[in-house]
C-alpha cells in the first residue's frame, strides 16, 4: 500500500533516505535560531497531530515509508517537539487498518478525557461507505472528544471520483447529521471532486487538509531541482478557489513542509502556496497544522512554525491570533 503521509508527488525516496536524518537537525537550527519562547502568539491549536506507537498498532502504509517515520511517535516525543510552545492539539487520525479503527479512536479519547498530554480533540479514522459506517458514527458521536472523521483519498486503493459515488457521499453527510466534520486528504488534481462533494453535502463541514497538497516546488523550479512536482500552479488555484467558493468548507494550513527537501527552503518558498489559501478562504475559515510528525520530511515542528510566523507577519494581529488559535477553537467547538 502507498504511504499516504508521503504526499502523492514525493521526492526520490534514495535521495531523502540519505539525507533526511542530518538535514533535518540542520533545518532545525537554522529555522528555529530567531523562535523565541511562546512565539508567535500565548496559545496555538495545532489541528493536525500525529501519534502511532508501533507496540499498539502496525499502520500498513509504514512499512513502505522514509526511515526516520518508521518508529513509534508518543505524546512524550510531541511534548519535546513543542518545548516553550503554548500548544493544545487535535489528534489526526494515521491510516490504521480498518480492524484498528475502533482500538485507535478508543485510545485517543481516553487520552483527550486524561488531560494530562495537550489533546484536547481528536479526529478519527473511518471509511464513509463502509456498510457498517451508521454504527460506527452513532458510536462516537455525541462525545465531546470526537470532532470528525477523516480516510485518506490520495493512495492508489481510492481511484480518483471515489469520493463522489452515492455510497460515500451517504456517510459523509451522516456524519454532518450527527455533527461531525469531515476532512479532506487527497490528490491537488481531485479538488474539483471535493468541491462536488462539498455542494453535494451543504450540511456537512469539510476541512480541506495540507492547502490542498499544493507543491511549493510548482512554484520554484529551483526549489529541489530534477524533483517531481505535485501538481501545475494553475490547477491547483482553481481547485481551491472552487473549494473556498463553499461555505461549509475550512482550510487547514499544513502539510506543505513535508513538500521541500530538507534544509534547503526558506520561508519564501512556502510562502505562495500559504497565502493564496489565506486570500481565497478568507482569515475566518483558515487554522494551523502541524503535521508532526510527518513534518519531519521536510523540517522540524518548530521550523514550520517559525516560517509561517514570517509568512503572516503583515497580516493584521487579529488575523493571526484567528489563524493560530480562534479559529480552530470556533470550527472544532473547543474548551481551552
Amino acid at each position: 500500500m502507498p504511504n499516504p503521509y508521503v504526499h502523492p508527488h514525493p521526492m526520490n525516496r534514495r535521495q531523502f533516505l540519505q539525507s533526511a536524518g542530518s538535514a533535518a537537525l540542520a533545518s532545525a537550527a537554522t529555522s528555529c535560531a530567531s523562535l523565541q519562547p511562546g512565539a508567535p502568539r500565548d496559545l496555538i491549536i495545532d489541528t493536525h497531530q500525529h501519534l502511532w506507537d508501533l507496540t499498539q498498532v502496525q499502520p500498513p502504509w509504514l512499512q513502505g515509508a522514509p526511515e526516520i517515520l518508521r518508529r513509534s511517535y508518543t505524546n512524550d516525543d510531541y511534548a519535546r517537539a513543542i518545548a516553550g510552545l503554548n500548544v493544545r492539539s487535535i489528534y489526526m487520525e494515521v491510516d490504521v487498518a480498518t480492524t484498528d479503527h475502533i482500538k485507535e479512536a478508543d485510545t485517543v479519547m481516553a487520552q483527550c478525557r486524561a488531560k494530562n498530554t495537550p489533546m484536547i480533540g481528536a479526529t478519527i479514522g473511518g471509511r464513509p461507505d463502509a456498510s457498517d459506517f451508521s454504527a460506527y458514527v452513532k458510536r462516537y458521536s455525541g462525545t465531546s472528544c470526537i470532532k470528525g472523521l477523516r480516510q485518506v483519498l490520495h493512495v492508489e486503493s481510492t481511484p480518483p471520483g471515489h469520493c463522489l459515488t452515492a455510497k460515500f457521499m451517504e456517510g459523509v453527510r451522516a456524519l454532518g447529521e450527527r455533527g461531525l466534520n469531515f476532512e479532506l486528504t487527497l490528490r491537488p488534481t481531485e479538488l474539483l471532486d471535493a468541491a462536488k462533494l462539498a455542494e453535494q453535502c451543504p450540511d456537512t463541514s469539510f476541512v480541506l487538509d495540507h492547502c490542498g497538497n499544493g507543491d511549493p516546488k510548482a512554484f520554484n523550479p529551483k526549489l529541489g531541482p530534477g524533483l517531481k512536482r505535485g501538481c501545475t500552479v494553475e490547477e491547483w488555484k482553481r481547485g481551491v478557489d472552487q473549494l473556498a467558493k463553499r461555505p461549509n468548507v475550512w482550510c487547514k494550513i499544513s502539510g506543505i513542509v513535508a513538500f521541500v527537501p530538507p534544509g534547503e527552503w526558506r520561508a519564501e518558498d512556502l510562502a505562495p502556496v500559504v497565502n493564496h489559501c489565506l486570500d481565497a478562504f478568507g482569515p475566518d475559515r483558515v487554522f494551523f497544522g502541524g503535521d508532526w510528525p510527518v513534518c519531519l520530511l521536510g523540517s522540524p515542528l518548530r521550523g514550520w512554525v517559525e516560517a509561517l510566523t514570517q509568512i503572516v507577519a503583515a497580516r493584521s494581529a487579529t488575523h493571526q491570533r484567528k489563524l493560530w488559535s480562534g479559529n480552530a477553537i470556533q470550527f472544532y467547538r473547543l474548551k481551552v
